[in-house]
């Protein structure tokens, strides 16, 4: 057995146990891909990050995501959460405004302005889906079609399917079947009108559903999701250049996703904080 740092941290919410909790284990370049999966099934998170020693120099760090089903390329709350880790546990950029992180969709820039912010990679798909598609998804969600504006692929890694709906109330309305869900995953977003949005302190609402395999679950704050929603949305100039997303009400969290357009970058911002840190023998 060997001790490995871990830390878990909460992301998209300045007030602890309410944003996506995830686990990151630290200096895991020792760890066998078979050793990663079974930390990953064992924390039982959405997503656990192991941070290991970066492969290019122009990285700080090299990050490995994974659910408790596999390995995923890259994913949101995961890249703000594990730069995160890696700047208290003592790490310094090369460039202090900015970390590198490498994963497996290449490198991908952490801001360091008020808050910590990704640049949101370019999507491995993009575009209208198919009728089939759009059916589907339209009825695993239980969605009336009258309140449906469009549907696309906004697949950065994941493979999410993204929904625009005519109201924040038609998103928190969805009631998706886990059962014919069969690995689909699915990012809804409607708007709140003005008054709504600056009470609220959220322009729009977004919800996502996801099957790996194993089970099916809601998402309680989702940065791959919401980037891939950012970049279809304002791409197309359906939503402003910044905005702040809320998600999780659903599921008794209170996240926020800051998003704002910088020149041809979408970047997706989100307040972490640590709320566990040990060891872990493994």
């Amino acid at each position: 057995m060997v001790a490995h740092r871990f830390t878990q941290v909460d992301v998209f919410s300045a007030v602890p146990l309410l944003g996506n909790a995830l686990a990151v284990i630290h200096d895991a370049d020792d760890l066998s891909d078979e050793q990663l999966a079974a930390v990953a099934r064992w924390t039982n998170l959405s997503e656990t990050t192991f941070l290991c020693r970066p492969t290019t120099p122009e990285a700080d760090y090299r990050v490995r995501i994974f659910t408790t089903g596999g390995e995923l390329p890259f994913a949101g709350h995961p890249t703000l959460g594990s730069a995160h880790a890696w700047l208290v546990g003592g790490g310094t950029p090369d460039i202090p405004e900015v970390v590198v992180q490498e994963c497996a969709a290449g490198l991908v820039p952490v801001s360091r302005r008020e808050r910590l912010a990704f640049a949101a990679p370019p999507l491995r798909r993009s575009g209208p889906v198919s009728d089939e598609v759009r059916r589907h998804v339209i009825a695993i969600n239980a969605l009336d079609p009258a309140e449906v504006l469009d549907v696309e692929w906004i697949d950065n890694g994941p493979g999410w399917v993204g929904v625009e709906l005519r109201s924040a109330a038609a998103v928190l309305a969805a009631r998706p079947d886990p059962t014919a869900y069969a690995g689909a995953k699915v990012a809804l977003l409607g708007r709140y009108a003005a008054g709504e949005a600056e009470h609220l302190g959220k322009d729009v609402e977004v919800r996502a559903f996801y099957a790996d395999g194993r089970d099916f679950g809601e998402d309680p704050v989702t940065g791959s999701a919401n980037a891939g929603l950012a970049q279809w949305l304002i791409g197309a100039g359906r939503l402003p250049d910044t905005y702040v997303a809320g998600q999780g009400g659903c599921v008794q969290r209170d996240g926020r996703i800051h998003i704002e357009r910088r020149l041809a970058d979408i970047w997706v911002g989100g307040d972490v904080s640590t709320v566990v840190t040990g060891t872990i023998d493994l």
